[in-house]
């Protein structure tokens, strides 16, 4: 079955490395604690960029583990991450991206005022001082695809050069999932309405 424009793998035709990849999706760290989202259809299949994944085993598997680091072996707040990826998803109007960590983020605590001001690019003066601080820096990544000398700076001090390094690194890591989220034309799942 055809899942956008990618084969809808289900488990039972994978082959091993294939199926070590998928192991490590629904088995890892993304299957502990509440779930914003289903992953897996009533097939066993993956939802999202995830079935992407297991088209090229070899990079898939490395894929998710760096994934899998970013969103659990950081020290970025649920709400931060959350506020960095929804900023990636906005800019490259990523359905399905845009989606999952919307609801990833109502449970990291985010508001619905929060998140719709980073859907519209407007000011949500609830935020923290560094999470504006960190919505600006992923900002200027996905807008400039760099630093300034001065935006550097200002990041380092604010923030830290762990955090800077680490939104660095979340930022390129959301978008090369929403590239491939668009252009494997991954579905939203029934009934869930698109944002842009």
């Amino acid at each position: 079955m055809d899942h956008g424009r990618l084969h809808w793998y289900e488990p039972g035709e994978l082959n091993e490395d294939q199926r070590r990849v998928y192991d490590a999706i629904t088995g890892g760290p993304r299957s502990v604690g509440p779930q914003a989202i289903q992953r897996l259809d009533e097939e066993g299949r993956l939802f999202g960029p995830f079935n992407a994944m297991l088209v090229d085993p070899g990079v898939g598997e490395i894929l998710q583990a760096l994934g899998a680091a970013i969103r659990y072996r950081t020290e970025i707040s649920g709400r931060a991450r959350e506020i960095a990826i929804l900023e990636v998803a906005r800019a490259h109007k990523s359905e399905f991206e845009w989606y999952a960590h919307r609801e990833t983020g109502y449970l990291a605590g985010l508001s619905a005022d929060e998140v719709e001001a980073i859907r519209t690019g407007g000011e949500a003066a609830s935020l923290s001082e560094e999470e504006r601080r960190i919505r600006e820096l992923v900002q200027a990544l996905v807008r400039d695809r760099d630093l300034s000398d001065a935006q550097y700076a200002q990041a380092h001090e604010s923030l830290g050069l762990q955090l800077v390094t680490d939104l660095v690194y979340l930022t390129g890591y959301y978008e090369a999932l929403a590239l491939s989220l668009n252009v494997f034309r991954v579905p939203l799942p029934p009934g869930v309405a698109p944002a842009f």
